[in-house]
């Protein structure tokens, strides 16, 4: 799986666990070896990283003899060095979001093309609900290559009476992960002839977490055989066939509720400050992890003992529309938004698995600048536009010129400031240490070299340092969130 959150062998996993230390230095030097005797001499390259480990990857799996990979493609599908595979078991589509446009173009349906190039002749598929236009481009894609495509059922199916499936991922969006990540484990167990009558399903990792190596199956009672239906009759113009529902095994049921993914949809409470991250980086999933945040940390009961400050912290990477992202969260209330670039420290020298050799510390920062000239713009669009931000003429404010910011800042008596400040920091580490001001345990207070010349800055240390609670989104990069995770929970490193 790609990217990384902390350290690159989080993309080669066996067992749900990343490969040790030792087997990947011995790995990594065994194809970096082999690849460097034998590249061609005339066009004397090395493969590119992500395709390096893809190569790593399979030669891990092979020499490691897993019983089942899942490999998820780094980006599209079509062209994507992971769709070597000349014929899986089976394929999925999860659910489309623009993203990459300059690779895989800037509709929906261009990169519907792209992803459903990972299907193969006579190879079962599986999509979840898409729009109907990316659909159609996905059921031609699947009548080009011969494959029988089929639209998986809701999660609601699989509920037998009243019981309701738990997931160990929050949010909505996960529900269709799920049913997805059902059919595609149901469709290897009948490879592997688990069907009909059978005593039980042998202990392994759940099948909803990806990628994993080995998946042992003694047997699943209850699945219930998927009828093929025919290519001649499946794929001549009509709607994608949907997936029949089947009783699921306790063992399903419990690796559903059991699922853990670091980075998304993820809450790490540490004392009065709690952090809440996920790593949506598309329109899509940035809707998707606005509703979590408001569902998980706005609807909270406000403390009885004190103030609650919200705090944003955003970066976005690529040829993202920063912009677009942005708007989506001013919803949320924000008292503070942070920008800063993915490096966890100014220096990155001693820690290459976070670094970005593509990326300058100065464009990074460039960027975090743009995205805070952006939200202090779309404040002030807002203002007057929404019941929580009242017009100066209604509750009497005063407008005082802000140089330092460009922008107006708006001074009523109000029961939330109603503009939130934006500070740029050159590195994650310096601002979390801004945000939590010594409350969290796994940060070091902010120095006094390391203040922030933002006159906000001050007042707002001293909000953070006296609120009852301090509830912060981390989003728009899972490299972002890996930073995080890197400074917030230091076993990761390990």
């Amino acid at each position: 799986s790609s990217p990384h959150l902390v350290q690159v062998r989080e993309r080669i996993r066996i067992n749900g666990q990343p490969i040790s230390k030792d087997l990947f230095n011995k790995y990594f030097w065994l194809v970096y070896n082999r690849l460097e005797e034998t590249k061609d001499p005339a066009h004397a390259s090395m493969p590119a990283y992500f395709r390096f480990l893809t190569i790593m990857a399979f030669h891990v799996f092979l020499q490691e003899k897993v019983d089942l990979a899942v490999v998820e493609v780094g980006i599209g599908g079509t062209y994507d060095c992971t769709n070597i595979i000349r014929a899986p078991v089976v394929c999925g589509v999860s659910s489309l979001g623009i993203d990459h446009t300059s690779i895989l173009g800037d509709t929906m349906e261009k990169i519907a093309w792209q992803k459903g190039g990972i299907f193969k002749p006579g190879v079962p598929a599986f999509t979840v609900a898409q729009p109907e236009r990316p659909l159609e481009v996905l059921r031609e894609r699947a009548q080009e290559r011969k494959c029988p495509l089929y639209l998986c059922p809701e999660l609601d199916d699989f509920e037998e009476g009243c019981r309701a499936l738990e997931l160990g991922l929050a949010g909505a969006h996960q529900r269709s992960n799920a049913t997805l990540a059902l059919q595609l484990a149901r469709t290897w167990l009948q490879r592997r002839g688990c069907q009909g009558e059978a005593r039980g399903w042998g202990q392994g990792p759940d099948p909803t977490r990806a990628p994993e190596g080995s998946l042992g199956c003694l047997s699943c009672p209850g699945l219930g055989e998927l009828k093929e239906v025919p290519p001649s009759t499946e794929l001549l113009g009509g709607p994608v066939p949907l997936a029949p529902a089947f009783r699921l095994t306790d063992a399903m049921i419990q690796g559903l509720r059991d699922t853990e993914w670091l980075g998304r949809t993820q809450v790490l409470s540490h004392g009065p400050v709690t952090w809440y991250l996920d790593g949506a980086h598309t329109t899509s999933s940035i809707q998707a992890c606005v509703r979590w945040f408001r569902q998980a940390a706005l609807s909270q009961d406000k403390p009885h003992d004190g103030s609650e400050v919200r705090v944003l912290l955003f970066n976005a990477t690529g040829d993202r529309d920063t912009a677009a992202l942005l708007k989506l969260l001013v919803p949320c209330h924000f008292d503070y938004a942070v920008f800063c670039p993915n490096f966890t420290e100014v220096s990155v020298a001693n820690n290459a698995d976070q670094q970005n050799f593509n990326v300058t510390l100065e464009n990074a920062l460039t960027r975090c600048l743009e995205n805070q000239r952006t939200w202090t713009r779309l404040l002030e669009e807002k203002v007057g536009q929404d019941p929580w931000l009242p017009s100066p003429l209604r509750v009497g404010g005063l407008l005082q010129p802000a140089p330092s910011r460009g922008s107006l800042l708006l001074v009523p008596p109000a029961p939330r400031p109603l503009n939130s400040p934006a500070l740029v920091f050159p590195c994650l580490a310096q601002a979390l240490r801004w945000v939590a001001q010594g409350r969290d345990p796994q940060l070091a207070a902010p120095t006094a070299s390391g203040a922030h010349p933002h006159p906000a800055a001050s007042s707002g240390a001293v909000l953070l340092r006296e609120a009852a609670a301090v509830r912060v989104l981390v989003t728009g990069s899972l490299h972002l969130v890996g930073g995080a995770l890197r400074l917030l929970e230091p076993a990761l490193s390990q």
